[in-house]
């Protein structure tokens, strides 16, 4: 059974930082593309961060130079670094995994809520 657990979320003030971590289990970690997403009230789910299985990153253009991706193999997890933290940063984010032609094998975390507010 997959499962992709998230944690590290929170309450933070503007400016602040927290770091999410995704746990997985039941797949090859090593073999799957690893990525963050977020989807706040009323939102469509949009992509905030990836990381492929060689360590290549990819950001949305409204995190650049302030999130940070990163996995540990050997731990079977992802991190999301998240500094300078803004209100409209707040939303669920979800953990995904991705493996196979056109994403053939994908699976989802619950989400953890993160909520930047003074």
């Amino acid at each position: 059974q997959v499962q992709l657990v998230e944690s590290g979320g929170g309450l933070v003030q503007p400016g602040g930082s927290l770091r999410l971590s995704c746990a997985a289990s039941g797949i090859v970690f090593s073999i799957y593309a690893m990525g963050w997403y977020r989807q706040a009230p009323g939102k469509q789910r949009e992509l905030v961060a990836q990381i492929s299985t060689g360590g290549s990153t990819n950001y949305a253009d409204s995190v650049k130079g302030r999130f940070t991706i990163s996995r540990d193999n050997a731990k079977n997890t992802v991190y999301l670094q998240m500094n300078s933290l803004k209100p409209e940063d707040t939303a669920v984010y979800l953990c995904n995994a991705v493996y196979g032609p056109s994403g053939r094998f994908e699976y989802w975390g619950q989400g953890t809520q993160v909520t930047v507010s003074s």
